[in-house]
């Protein structure tokens, strides 16, 4: 079947949802060689993914994926980004987790190690000691004790175990790297989510929307961050409500400085583990913290902690010049990780 339907993709045809779920389902279940997935998934990214092939592909995985329900007070959310803007910034979305933690927020972060970038949140959560494979129960405890755990994309989503050759072979984007950030597996529907191209801000909002979601605010940075950049202006696309919003925030109007995109880019895993630190504890150069703490205002609005970002920026800026997004860090590395590696980042 699979070959059948990716010559139909081949003819710019798109695919019906019974269908894309029946391969779905061939293919999460290992049924299918490498090669024809991958032919699979590069002519769906040639021919542009549908709304509806999209919803079908994102409720196959989770239908195979482990689940979590942790019971906090408060909204649980996710800030994690598609990946692939390609500019080797530090590891923002991570480090503006903590700080939603620290001011009172739950998150629920799901991700993986880096594909295309220096590092991902997972090396992060990986060298301070925390277990990737830690089981579901223990992630849920984690997130209901600290308001802030780590999922592991690859411990809760094992199916895609089948998938991975065949996204090598193609080498480049498909569309599981948009459906990786919408698979949260606790299943939260308030998420801030980065985008890297303009054309998905208000589908994935849309596709999320079909899902009974929340709050939802897809980002991009005008210089093409899948972030929120105090870099350039940046476009949002807000579900609250049901009712969808676009707009543009200068962060020189909630009170930022404009950054250079050189002040946040990093080299090596050891530059992003000494960046997300730093930030936390307050001694990096003013261009990390501030786009840590603007995009922890997108947070922290999603979260309903803050209505506005002039709020939510002081509220994220005051979290981390009074200590409580270290504190956060501390806390968490010390009973969930290795407290000898945090002091040794610090100490250098």
């Amino acid at each position: 079947m699979i070959k059948e339907l990716a010559e139909q993709l081949s003819h710019g045809n798109n695919l019906t949802t019974d269908q894309m779920i029946n391969v779905m389902d061939e293919i999460l279940t290992g049924t299918q060689n490498d090669e024809d997935i991958a032919e699979f998934l590069k002519n769906l990214t040639e021919k542009g993914e549908s709304d509806d092939e999209l919803l079908a592909m994102l409720n196959k995985m989770e239908e195979f994926a482990l689940h979590i329900s942790p019971n906090c007070q408060g909204k649980i959310i996710d800030v994690c980004g598609t990946g692939g803007d390609k500019l080797k910034t530090f590891n923002i979305s991570t480090a503006a987790s903590f700080v939603i933690a620290g001011a009172g927020g739950n998150v629920a972060k799901h991700g993986n190690r880096s594909i295309s970038g220096v590092s991902g949140s997972a090396d992060i959560f990986e060298y301070f000691g925390f277990d990737l494979n830690s089981e579901p129960s223990k992630v849920n405890e984690i997130i209901e004790k600290f308001g802030i755990g780590f999922m592991f994309a690859q411990k809760f989503h094992p199916a895609m175990k089948n998938v991975a050759n065949a996204r090598k072979v193609v080498g480049g984007r498909t569309a599981f790297n948009l459906l990786g950030p919408l698979t949260n597996p606790a299943m939260v529907k308030n998420q801030l989510i980065g985008v890297f191209s303009d054309d998905y801000q208000e589908r994935i909002v849309k596709i999320l929307q079909r899902k009974n979601a929340e709050t939802i605010m897809t980002v991009r940075s005008d210089d093409g961050m899948d972030e929120l950049s105090t870099t350039s202006k940046n476009k949002i696309c807000l579900l609250k409500n049901n009712i969808i919003t676009n707009m543009v925030i200068d962060p020189q109007d909630v009170g930022l400085q404009r950054g250079n995109i050189s002040d946040i880019q990093i080299n090596t895993k050891e530059d992003a583990i000494k960046s997300f630190v730093d930030v936390l504890n307050d001694t990096a150069n003013k261009t990390k913290i501030e786009i840590t703490a603007l995009n922890a205002a997108g947070g922290l609005i999603v979260s309903d902690i803050a209505n506005s970002f002039d709020e939510a920026v002081e509220l994220a800026l005051d979290t981390i010049h009074s200590g409580k997004a270290f504190d956060k860090l501390k806390n968490f590395v010390k009973n969930c990780g290795d407290m000898e590696k945090l002091e040794e980042v610090e100490r250098s």
